[in-house]
């Protein structure tokens, strides 16, 4: 049976922006004990609908309410512009294309999704910007492309959103700890690292042998 940390996101969530630095370290410590880490989308919004003023100045408060929590930057003049769909399973989906071509892209995808929609401005729900996101993580771009419009990570995608929903997961970022099996809620939301470190060493001196 697997040994892993398996972190349930979704890279158009502020608080997962908020959270990046601390997963990225979590992760780290658990690879150098031998773990791994996978990526699971979690499909924090599915809607064809143009944010209004009202949605817009909504999110800007988690926005504002994240840097304060996290000193994670954003670019709070350019983002959220006019005309926005605030669709996030374009986004989601290219990471489980990522994951299927190279499990460690993923990771690199996802920080440029996050870095290009909260800071640079860019608009992340539109398929272009994805593929080029995807080849500045070193995925090939015509593999990457197909398997984005396909019917299997369309539904690969669906099934990752299932799956959480089926475990009760309803907030990102969530992280779990998987062992034989058996699953261990290390956070559901944001934590500082601080508060998450001992309870990953914890779980680790439990289930890894040293």
């Amino acid at each position: 049976m697997r040994t892993r940390l398996i972190y349930v996101m979704d890279p158009m969530c502020s608080w997962c922006w908020g959270f990046a630095p601390v997963v990225q370290a979590l992760a780290a410590r658990a690879q150098a004990r031998g773990v791994g880490s996978d990526l699971v989308v979690g499909g924090l919004r599915r809607e064809r609908i143009v944010m209004d003023r009202a949605g817009r100045e909504r999110t800007a408060s988690y926005w504002h309410a994240v840097h304060d929590a996290t000193g994670q930057p954003f670019n709070f003049d350019a983002g959220l512009p006019e005309g926005l769909v605030y669709d996030t399973e374009p986004a989601c989906r290219a990471l489980v294309a990522a994951r299927d071509l190279d499990a460690q892209a993923s990771w690199t995808l996802a920080g440029l999704i996050q870095r290009a929609f909260y800071v640079q401005g860019h608009d992340v729900t539109r398929a272009p910007q994805l593929l080029d996101l995807a080849e500045q993580a070193g995925l090939p771009r015509t593999a990457f492309a197909d398997r984005f419009d396909s019917q299997a990570v369309r539904d690969a995608t669906a099934a990752d959103f299932d799956w959480a929903r089926n475990l009760g997961i309803a907030g990102f970022p969530t992280l779990l700890a998987e062992h034989d099996g058996q699953l261990a809620l290390l956070t559901n939301g944001y934590q500082p690292f601080e508060a998450l470190s001992p309870l990953l060493d914890r779980w680790l001196e439990h289930n890894v042998p040293a």
